[in-house]
């Protein structure tokens, strides 16, 4: 682990006064290499950020939206997802299948978990009477590894890869290869509460966990569904489409053309729990889905979007810039724009809308 010290200095305030996406606030020091995942920590302005360079940086961020390095911690391979815990520890899973935790108050990183196959996603749940690390992997196991102990305290078995996973206890979503969610009550793990088939036409790109029992699925074919746990809840799933370019017939297209962005991430407001959508077109999105209505479009930010994280009040959305590998090889230009922003959220952008829940609204279906 390397400790650094470079500090933005422009100032978050005049955030306040506009939405441009010019005036956002980029990190100090970014990495060096495509970012793939970014969280705030759950008590206190610290962010984390992983990226194929194979590192984790954890940033602190000031009152005024400065930005400070504070830890480096090195994988053996490209970082594929991070989380944090309450006591303060960041957890981190990679390409080489291996989970380490760091420890910024001690100064110490060490391994934590171990997959036979990359770690595509790492979380931290609160189960009553203790806290443990959940990681998925393209080994097509779920591992809940109680960090006193060298072996995982259960194993969950997939039908498929996984590539993302969420939970809220007691609930669990997992989206698989396939097309495949498997839901999971934490509490019995030994089989699934239910297995569905995504409502999605598409590969799961990211799941997201919201309360009570329900999730969002976004999909690499510019759609979004909101679905839930309870049968009963049944008559309240939809999907919508999202992150889409339309070009209008002109004199050299005939027919009206939608071009189609995967959804990157989704993201919940920790207090009015609306919900953000980030896509590759280089878009964010805020949208109320008791209202099935989008409060928010973001200015264009010029490249995709590949993570977002609320901090824990709800003031700042940080979300990533980088290129997200949906163009291969081939769309990784040179000076391809590689950074973390600051956004100052404004009530008026994220908080929900009153009255009761609308049947149908823009970009809902």
């Amino acid at each position: 682990m390397a400790f650094y010290g470079s500090t933005s200095t422009n100032p978050l305030t005049p955030l306040a006064a506009t939405n441009t996406a010019s005036l956002d606030i980029e990190v100090a020091d970014p990495p060096t290499d495509s970012i793939s995942s970014i969280a705030f920590a759950p008590q206190a302005d610290f962010l984390a950020v992983g990226s194929w360079d194979s590192s984790v940086r954890v940033y602190e961020i000031g009152g005024a939206g400065q930005s400070q390095g504070k830890a480096i911690l090195q994988h053996g391979a490209p970082v594929l997802s991070v989380c944090w815990n309450r006591d303060g520890k960041v957890f981190s899973g990679g390409a080489d299948g291996a989970g380490r935790m760091l420890d910024l108050a001690a100064g110490q990183t060490i391994q934590v978990a171990q997959h036979d196959a990359p770690i595509k996603v790492v979380k931290w749940v609160d189960v009553p009477g203790a806290g443990v690390l959940v990681t998925g992997s393209w080994d097509k196991t779920i591992k809940y590894w109680d960090l006193r102990q060298s072996n995982p305290v259960a194993t969950v078995n997939l039908p498929e890869r996984c590539y993302s996973f969420d939970l809220q206890f007691p609930l669990m979503v997992v989206g698989t290869a396939g097309q495949g969610i498997q839901i999971y009550d934490i509490n019995n793990l030994k089989t699934p509460y239910k297995t569905i088939e995504s409502p999605l036409h598409a590969q799961t790109r990211v799941v997201k966990c919201f309360r009570p029992a329900g999730f969002a699925i976004g999909s690499v074919e510019g759609r979004v569904g909101i679905e839930h746990a309870e049968d009963k809840d049944r008559g309240a799933n939809f999907t919508f489409k999202c992150h889409r370019r339309d070009v209008a017939p002109n004199s050299n297209v005939k027919e009206h053309i939608s071009t189609v962005f995967p959804v990157n991430d989704i993201s919940f407001h920790p207090v009015h729990e609306t919900m953000s959508t980030a896509g590759s077109d280089g878009t964010i999105s805020i949208w109320d889905k008791d209202s099935r209505s989008r409060l928010k479009v973001f200015d264009n930010a010029g490249a995709p979007i590949v993570s977002t994280a609320f901090n824990h009040d709800g003031r700042i959305l940080a979300y990533a810039v980088a290129y997200d590998w949906y163009k291969g090889h081939m769309g990784m230009v040179p000076d391809h724009p590689n950074k973390v922003m600051l956004h100052a959220c404004k009530d008026e952008e994220v908080a929900r809308k009153s009255g009761p829940p609308r049947t149908s609204s823009q970009g809902a279906r």
